[in-house]
């Protein structure tokens, strides 16, 4: 197939990136909008997120931003989920969370002819056929609840359709990935929690969390779960990496691996120190390849954590190289449909509702 043809399949497939950092980047390079306009609207709003981080250094890991409405037209995605990570808030984490989804709600007040936040299956879809991008609302780190599920019942009612359990490490809910307390599993209150994201309708996010409670989760939930951004571990054995057992127990269970840009998650060899020296894309492209060998092609998506350390590839503009070298390493137009949305999607209205 073709450049021009590659190009017509990746713009008629719907496109889904499971993870972005992109709310509180763009707060921390000083109230941007996503729409790269002018935002009169977005002066002044510095808030618990500014306070705490400050501003971003933009030399190392940044251009500027990975992801922007033009950049997300650019770049033919459909949906993308917009994280905000509370780890780092230290005691404020409900706080930062809602800061940052106010400051998200506030811009895209100004832009409601170009992107809608998407509370189910139905709004994504509808979202593509009208020519907007489709946001979901997702909190990364549990610890935003402050052990509340009342607290997670008004994210529900805010828009949030996605939880983190953890992030690295521990949270009221469960170990993180760097962690093992307790044998490392799910808390009688994380047990709670993913019962009670199951029964509001809200996709659990297993990226992060330690291997037990991994396996807890996929043991409590009745629901689909997602590992929003990791790659895989046989490749590039990383703790933030998942296993083979994890990835085939993943699939069983009905779930899916969006596997993410972060370099270190993607290249054993590669450190810090050799910015701005990135592994490539057919590196990345084998860790979709080996998810597809293992936990077989309806559970593989692509997370790419952009705006948060995810720099494999430049930025969002540069998704239908994706596309183009998955043609090129033989997947049927049906296999590329897949991991570029059609999985994401059915999790999310497994999880979500329609």
């Amino acid at each position: 197939m073709g450049s021009s043809e590659a190009e017509q399949l990746h713009r008629e497939a719907l496109v889904i990136d499971s993870h972005n950092d992109s709310i509180v980047s763009h707060i921390r390079r000083g109230n941007r909008s996503i729409t790269e306009r002018e935002a009169p609207h977005l002066k002044g709003r510095e808030g618990t997120v500014w306070n705490l981080r400050g501003p971003l250094e933009t030399e190392a890991y940044a251009w500027n931003g990975q992801v922007t409405l033009p950049k997300l037209r650019a770049g033919g995605i459909d949906c993308a989920f917009f994280a905000v990570d509370v780890t780092r808030a230290w005691k404020n984490n409900l706080a930062y969370a809602l800061d940052a989804l106010g400051f998200f709600d506030a811009d895209l007040a100004s832009c409601p002819e170009e992107i809608t936040v998407a509370r189910s299956a139905a709004e994504i879809e509808a979202a593509k056929a009208a020519g907007k991008l489709a946001a979901v609302l997702v909190v990364e780190n549990s610890d935003a609840l402050e052990g509340s599920l009342n607290i997670l019942r008004l994210f529900h009612h805010l828009g949030v359709r996605s939880v983190g359990i953890t992030h690295n490490l521990s949270t009221w809910a469960a170990a993180g990935n760097l962690e093992s307390r307790c044998g490392g599993g799910l808390t009688r209150f994380g047990v709670r929690l993913v019962e009670e994201m199951n029964a509001l309708g809200m996709l659990v996010d297993v990226s992060h969390i330690s291997e037990s409670g991994f396996f807890d989760v996929l043991e409590t939930s009745a629901a689909p779960t997602i590992a929003s951004h990791s790659c895989c571990a046989a490749l590039c054995d990383h703790p933030r990496n998942l296993t083979d057992p994890q990835l085939r127990a993943l699939a069983e269970h009905g779930g899916v691996v969006g596997l993410t840009f972060v370099p270190s998650f993607v290249d054993p060899d590669w450190k810090p120190e050799h910015w701005p020296a990135r592994p490539s894309l057919e590196q990345f492209l084998d860790h979709v390849e080996h998810a597809v060998e293992t936990a077989g092609v309806d559970h593989v998506g692509i997370g790419s954590d952009f705006d948060g350390g995810g720099t494999v590839l430049r930025d969002a503009t540069e998704y239908p190289r994706i596309t183009a070298g998955l043609l090129k390493r033989g997947y049927p137009e049906g296999a590329v449909r897949k991991i570029l949305g059609e999985n994401t999607i059915r999790v999310f209205r497994a999880a979500a509702g329609h």
